[in-house]
């Protein structure tokens, strides 16, 4: 019986903050059992679904989704109710909560105790699905804690009610000029303003004005591609990697607020900033770990940092960096970000793969193909405890990833049940995608 419907009286409705969430969806892709849904302005949670397993907890990176409120079973929030929210409602005193007949929260009956047990258990393990009956979930093999040697990483330090101003001190196209798919580096400076990013994190940028219905608009999240010691070493600055939107996803024409707000930033506009956001996307920092980077689009903003800091450290000769393997998909080679300077890098310190899905006259190639094209390298990398995986981009993308992983695992004599566990609960599997 699922502890939120459960006849007690008074039940700890899960609810997710307007105020704070920054619409990142990792609440939906992370619960197991599809409590939470989304408009174009709020998450939200079924409190008829909601079994309390605390699946999406750790994985938020703004803590938007940690919250609760007593609430008499039959007057639950129902998620019609929760979409028009600005803000959460107050916590029902006692007086209110004895007016609408109902006493305090009750215990939950022992088999209720077991049942949401259960539940929590199982959402931080790996079910084993019946063949035929459960589609492959990739997202349970996704960590939500970050490496041992991870660097503490800095979070909420501007929360949306409080944000910072940045100065943006650089603005490029850095795909080919000419093709409608732009994406832009963008470049900004906090000045004073403390600051700490690391590789891995993400920000939120605020637009400026209102949407249709008058309301301000949220912040838009963003992952950071520079380094930890800034775009321009030594400076307080960060970049954004950030696609002009011209189109949804089933292909009809709009556009995206914040993304054209963004790439029409000129030199010397300020800009609302909010965050640094996550806390378990993050890189190794141990001597001879190894990182696999797979990604697609703007999902090459980690990456770049990550690969940045790897060259930095290389660089100063004070750091034995381990192998550096990317997968980088796009449409075609003129719509990839980063082309030009990825080609510039040494061979013997970066491997990169490429797959252009739209090449005109050629076959569509995906990463997951190249993945299974270099199995044999991968093989030896699943083997090795010091190897962590990295995926980033598109939601559609992460499926045909995970999958070729566990082919490549089951290939090479490997029990992917096994590797994929392991990966999960060691922090060396990171998916963020949207």
């Amino acid at each position: 019986m699922d502890m939120a419907v459960a006849d007690i009286g008074v039940i700890k409705q899960h609810l997710i903050d307007p105020e704070i969430c920054i619409r990142c969806n990792t609440c939906e892709a992370t619960c197991p059992v599809g409590a939470i849904t989304h408009d174009d302005r709020n998450y939200v949670v079924r409190a008829d679904v909601c079994n309390g397993c605390m699946a999406c907890i750790s994985p938020c990176p703004t803590g938007s989704i940690d919250n609760w409120r007593s609430m008499p079973v039959a007057k639950a929030y129902s998620i019609e109710e929760q979409l028009t929210w600005d803000e959460l409602p107050a916590e029902l005193t006692p007086e209110q909560l004895q007016a609408e007949g109902a006493g305090a929260p009750a215990e939950l009956p022992p088999q209720q105790q077991a049942a949401t047990a259960a539940a929590a258990t199982a959402s931080e393990q790996i079910a084993e699905p019946e063949p035929g009956t459960v589609a492959f979930n990739s997202a349970q093999y996704g960590a939500t804690t970050p490496p041992w040697s991870a660097a503490h990483a800095y979070t909420n330090l501007y929360p949306p009610k409080a944000p910072t101003t940045a100065t943006v001190v650089g603005n490029f196209n850095c795909t080919e000029a000419g093709y409608e798919n732009q994406t832009h580096h963008i470049v900004l400076d906090l000045g004073a303003m403390p600051f700490p990013v690391l590789e891995g994190q993400s920000i939120g940028i605020i637009p400026p004005g209102t949407d249709a219905s008058g309301k301000p608009h949220f912040a838009r999240q963003y992952s950071v591609a520079s380094p930890r010691n800034g775009e321009r070493p030594g400076y307080n600055n960060i970049s954004l990697t950030v696609k002009r939107v011209l189109q949804d996803h089933q292909g009809r024409p709009v556009r995206g607020v914040a993304s054209n707000y963004v790439c029409d930033l000129k030199v010397g506009d300020k800009v609302q900033v909010i965050g640094p956001f996550g806390s378990s996307f993050l890189m190794p920092n141990h001597p001879k770990s190894h990182i696999v980077m797979i990604c697609t689009g703007t999902g090459s903003a980690p990456m770049r940092a990550m690969t940045e800091w790897r060259r930095r450290l290389r660089k100063s000769g004070k750091f034995e960096g381990g192998k550096l393997l990317l997968f980088f998909g796009a449409r075609t080679q003129q719509e990839l970000p980063y082309f030009g300077p990825l080609q510039s890098l040494p061979k013997d310190f970066i491997d990169i793969n490429f797959a252009f899905s739209r090449t005109p006259g050629s076959p569509k190639r995906y990463v997951q193909d190249l993945m299974r094209e270099r199995a044999a390298d991968l093989a030896e990398l699943l083997k090795d405890g010091q190897s962590h995986f990295y995926v980033c981009g598109l939601k559609s993308m992460e499926e045909g990833v995970v999958l070729a992983l566990r082919d490549v695992a089951g290939e090479a004599g490997l029990d992917w049940d096994t590797v994929g566990a392991a990966l999960k609960r060691e922090g060396r599997l990171h998916l963020e995608t949207y």
